[in-house]
């Protein structure tokens, strides 16, 4: 089930406050955490827990994709004849695909690639994503340089 799909989770000021804290890092220690909200060490590790098994956050290691040798990242946006969710089901497997989302607008579908290199991003969009059968035409938005990047939603 998708995010949107799934109710909003009620959240309290504490459980709030502790996401907030992870935001700002997530490798924060518990006992920290708690001295900043007012619970005990066990009792933000529980919260953080049904956080976790609820789906409302997950604790990643954030990467940078250029120090990790991909140096090409483009978002590409697909019109689709058909069925969408077939062409979306075969492009979330793909592993250069972060991000995928289906959408209303001049596109069917968004779908942020990360690649080696330009031949490697070329062949995401001519060899896999253009041969799903259902892609009617796909433009590509390479990127030249990131400005902002945020996972703090919900401290707004």
């Amino acid at each position: 089930m998708s995010t949107r799909e799934r109710a909003p989770a009620a959240l309290d000021d504490v459980s709030k406050a502790i996401i907030e804290q992870l935001q700002e890092d997530g490798r924060r220690p518990y006992a920290t955490i708690g001295k900043a909200v007012g619970l005990s060490e066990a009792a933000v590790r529980q919260r953080v827990q049904r956080l976790q098994d609820c789906g409302v956050m997950a604790i990643v290691a954030i990467t940078d994709p250029v120090q990790m040798g991909f140096t090409s990242a483009a978002m590409i946006g697909v019109r689709v004849d058909g069925d969408i969710e077939s062409v979306a089901e075969k492009m979330e497997v793909m592993p250069e695909v972060d991000y995928l989302v289906v959408c209303a607008g001049s596109f069917d579908i968004l779908a942020e690639v990360i690649t080696e290199d330009d031949d490697h991003l070329l062949d995401v969009v001519n060899r896999h994503v253009r041969a799903i059968p259902g892609v009617r035409s796909t433009e590509t938005f390479v990127y030249l340089k990131l400005r902002k990047q945020i996972y703090t939603w919900g401290k707004r």
